[in-house]
């Protein structure tokens, strides 16, 4: 099937996600990438401190689960014998299962700050001049992103989902008044102005995420999938106008939020590398996919906390936004072929070849993509 060549402008992206694109496709070689030893990273993280003139002393370094795209280490600064506490290292991978820019992500942190509870981003390597490799390093937060008791449950990277039901009385609120604030940001002032506004016309915010992601298909695909080629054609024909422009978080679920397993207080929110300006219904469409929900009983609850149409009104309620179906519809097509080119092309991919510190979490990640491709036809099917 030929992706249809007319006003949805297939060529039409975020100039940041042009460049990612055409970096990643010029910077991966024959060579497999080799993992970040905790040594050498202990090193590195000296000679940086050093450089930044930081008479601080690097200690307790130590690789941090998770990072299903970024190499994560944690690791203790002291100076005059006084522990100045604990640090998170992010690294960039050589080809990593999501291509994302460390300074966005650094900025977008730093903007939300005084919004939400965020890490504090501290320093910054946006070229990997020293490390190597683009690296960020920030404040460690406590927190877990799953009860340990009780029954909580949930799959690697937040899917499936079971929050048990004293959790989700806690946690539901405060994951709706956060994303309401998030959405709330002034994202024309400070670090936040310096990002690509979708403004050309008001179907623009749409288009660049359609074509983002259908571009990321055909880029790292191994072979044709006829779902893939059909979704690709249906977001392009179905791109929504957007009324209002605000930031997106476009990650924004369970399984990328710490809370505090004494009080239920969620502690930061993570993994801002996906943010831009856009349109709210995205956000929307990526907390309600079934994948990174749960069923207790009869009921399924979106990302483990809500049911679905719970949701979307207390989303209204907490905003004065109105949620409009097809908008939201076209966001739900749109997040499972996200999650159709990460799992059955770039995770397939960059396993195959080697250069992700991750491969065999990736080869796992790959067979859920034939659940993202049911769920596609499914999707598609109700019209």
């Amino acid at each position: 099937m030929r992706l249809a060549d007319n006003a949805s402008n297939p060529g039409d992206l975020e100039p940041l996600v042009k460049r990612l694109l055409s970096q990643k496709a010029s910077a991966r070689g024959d060579q497999p990438y080799r993992s970040f030893r905790v040594e050498e990273v202990s090193e590195l993280l000296r000679q940086f401190f050093a450089k930044e003139n930081l008479a601080a002393r690097v200690d307790n370094v130590m690789r941090v689960g998770g990072g299903a795209s970024k190499e994560q280490f944690s690791f203790s600064l002291s100076a005059t014998g006084q522990s100045d506490g604990r640090y998170m290292l992010r690294l960039d991978p050589l080809a990593a299962i999501v291509e994302t820019d460390r300074e966005r992500e650094f900025q977008t942190i730093r903007a939300m700050a005084d919004i939400v509870p965020v890490p504090k981003a501290l320093l910054l390597d946006p070229k990997g001049r020293h490390f190597g490799q683009p690296a960020a390093i920030m404040t460690f937060v406590e927190g877990t992103t799953k009860p340990s008791a009780e029954g909580g449950t949930s799959n690697v990277t937040g899917m499936g989902t079971f929050i048990p039901a004293r959790f989700r009385a806690l946690l539901a609120p405060q994951f709706i008044t956060h994303l309401a604030a998030i959405h709330a940001a002034d994202w024309r002032q400070g670090e936040l102005a310096r990002f690509d506004v979708p403004d050309a016309d008001p179907q623009q915010a749409a288009r660049w995420q359609a074509n983002w992601w259908s571009y990321l298909w055909q880029q790292d695909r191994g072979q044709p999938l006829p779902m893939a080629a059909l979704a690709m054609v249906w977001l392009r024909e179905n791109l929504p106008p957007t009324s209002e422009l605000v930031l997106v978080h476009a990650d924004y679920r369970t399984g990328n939020y710490l809370f505090d397993e004494a009080s239920g207080e969620i502690t930061a929110i993570l993994d801002w590398e996906f943010a831009h300006i856009g349109d709210y219904h995205e956000d929307l469409g990526w907390v309600v996919q079934r994948i990174f929900g749960s069923s207790d009983g009869d009921r399924f609850y979106v990302s483990g906390l809500m049911e679905r149409d719970e949701f979307l009104d207390a989303y209204s309620a907490a905003t004065g936004r109105n949620v409009d179906p097809k908008a939201l519809k076209f966001y739900e097509v749109l997040g499972l072929m996200k999650m159709l080119a990460i799992t059955l092309a770039t995770c397939v991919k960059v396993a195959r070849n080697g250069q992700n510190h991750q491969g065999i979490l990736a080869t796992w990640l790959s067979t859920a993509g034939h659940i993202f491709t049911s769920e596609l036809c499914d999707l598609l099917e109700r019209d």
